[in-house]
């Protein structure tokens, strides 16, 4: 695992024949993600078949592609030797439902696996255990009217094993990583996970495997439980709010909302929001897998190679506060930005360019010096009681995020701190800093709330230091219609107000709700806490977070 920890930034790749239709079906856009329109649009394998002689992408030229990750700072590429339609990427000996059989022909895992030995870059795989076409393969779609009597499962287990001895200890090189999924159907069992684990470990005793291999992910994290196989965890589509400490995981993610490519989705990320999900996931000891879909060419996108090499190039300047260091010291994320480390050196991503400070409340260290990464003016280092602030220099709004390096010698820890005021008194508390009771949970990606509120007796509270006096009180909140209506209470210590949760339009729709006021009787350590009074339709809401502002007058 050493080089994967390492590596903190890889490139995901999700291509097949879906990227001809590319989520239009009889001209009809198909929702949702583009590689799952088989699916999605009820298409049978028989309708999907055609899609093989059409798949010719003359553009496709594997070193351009490595060239890309490789300027964009990434250290190893996934893609998608085979997806859920069944498809290979390679020329298999085990079916003619492979590349080879296209009007292109070309073995482009071969070609990738070239290219990324040239430039240094890990090569790996995704393997699809669904699969939606090979007729032994159980349970079958409800609109594939193929006889299904004679299907036998355990045949296609051959089949895949067949396949996977192909990708590992073959042609392709040193395979870095073999990234499964589609485990969660009901044929795929815990002992299934087991046997293939093994099998692959016997083909190379050194190759890496992700957690889907196994039965029962579970929770945001993507991880199982108890006795279970895999080397690490994988989070999709979202960043675990603290990390997992003590677990090696991976956010795989999107720039747009769809893994493979959708001709009418074009809702990209910012190049910022890339390169902040990044330092995020390596702040709390994480990987980051951002995901590229080239088209029916086998071009990838423009908007995605833009995007690319603007993370590239600040990794150029700021790559060593990235690439081989550890989660940072504090527990939770701090609101300004992030922190990495490696032994030594503490490294402070800011990221507001107008940030005049960043306080480092809890740090315990002897920071023997402080500068810049980019070499431009150092912050100045001032004590505080307990932890640090950092007094910043003016900086360009150019440069997307700031990185200082704190050289410090002897230990490093952090001390609890409860939160506390911002400058103009509001207290902010946010879903990422709540305790739960109960089955709720938080949420990352977009929603970064406090989800899954299912149960009336679960409640959120959060410890904060606040002077006494009368404080607004204000809700960021989001539910469906078809949950709304359910009453709760906030209360700070023995006052409380109470509201109801009006629709907003859907679970990720956030909106602000003015609670009125509520009377803090004395200073110093206080807890919120946010209960259901009533739910009468299965959920309670979405909770983002709590605001306490002063009132004025």
């Amino acid at each position: 695992m050493q080089w994967w920890r390492e590596a903190r930034f890889g490139m995901f790749i999700h291509w097949g024949l879906y990227a001809v239709p590319a989520g239009v079906w009889n001209g009809k856009n198909v929702p949702g993600a583009a590689e799952w329109l088989m699916n999605t649009a009820k298409v049978t394998p028989e309708e999907y078949a055609p899609l093989q002689k059409q798949f010719n992408p003359v553009n496709f030229d594997a070193r351009a592609w490595v060239r890309t990750a490789k300027a964009a700072g990434m250290k190893y590429i996934v893609i998608t030797s085979k997806h859920h339609d069944g498809f290979a990427l390679w020329h298999t000996k085990q079916t003619n439902w492979s590349i080879e059989y296209t009007p292109f022909k070309r073995d482009v895992l071969k070609e990738l696996a070239v290219a990324a030995k040239a430039e240094g870059i890990r090569l790996c795989f995704y393997h699809s255990i669904m699969d939606w076409t090979h007729p032994d393969y159980l349970p079958r779609r409800e609109w594939d009217k193929r006889d299904a009597s004679k299907a036998n499962f355990d045949r296609y287990v051959a089949f895949m094993k067949a396949q996977l001895k192909e990708l590992v200890g073959g042609d392709y090189g040193d395979v870095g990583i073999l990234w499964f999924d589609g485990e969660w159907e009901g044929t795929w069992t815990h002992e299934c996970g087991a046997d293939l684990y093994k099998f692959v470990r016997s083909l190379d005793k050194d190759i890496i495997i992700n957690n889907r291999v196994d039965k029962g992910r579970s929770g945001m994290a993507g991880l199982t439980q108890g006795d279970h196989y895999g080397d690490y965890g994988t989070p999709e589509q979202e960043i675990p709010a603290n990390g997992i400490p003590g677990t090696d995981w991976e956010s795989c993610m999107t720039m747009n909302n769809t893994w493979g490519f959708h001709q009418n989705d074009h809702d990209w990320k910012s190049t910022q929001t890339l390169l902040q999900n990044l330092i995020d996931c390596a702040s709390k000891g994480g990987n980051y897998l951002l995901n590229v879909g080239p088209n029916r060419l086998g071009e990838i996108p423009a908007p995605s190679v833009e995007r690319l090499l603007g993370v590239g190039r600040w990794l150029q300047k700021n790559g060593e506060s990235i690439y081989g260091t550890t989660a940072g010291p504090f527990p939770r994320p701090i609101h300004w930005g992030r922190v990495t480390q490696r032994p030594g050196k503490l490294y402070v991503h800011v990221f507001d360019s107008g940030l005049a400070y960043a306080d480092l409340p809890g740090l315990q260290a002897n920071i023997v010096s402080a500068r810049s990464l980019d070499g431009s003016a150092p912050p100045v280092v001032v004590r505080s009681d307990p932890g640090y602030r950092l007094e910043l220099p003016a900086r360009s709004a150019a440069e997307m995020v700031h990185v200082y390096v704190l050289d410090v010698r002897g230990p490093v820890k952090v001390v609890p701190v409860p939160i506390r005021p911002m400058v103009g008194g509001t207290v902010a508390l946010t879903a990422s800093d709540a305790a739960v009771t109960g089955g709720a949970g938080y949420e990352g990606g977009e929603k970064q709330a406090i989800g899954f509120w299912t149960n009336v007796k679960d409640t959120v509270s959060w410890s904060f230091e606040a002077p006494a006096g009368t404080y607004k009180v204000e809700i960021e909140y989001a539910v469906e219609p078809a949950s709304a209506g359910s009453t709760f209470q906030v209360a700070v210590d023995q006052a409380k107000v109470q509201g109801t949760a009006a629709a907003t339009g859907g679970w990720s729709s956030f909106r602000t709700l003015n609670l009125g006021s509520i009377v803090v009787s004395s200073s110093g350590l206080h807890k919120l806490t946010v209960s259901a009074l009533t739910m009468p339709k299965g959920a309670v809401m979405n909770l983002r977070g709590v605001r306490l502002t002063p009132a004025k007058g």
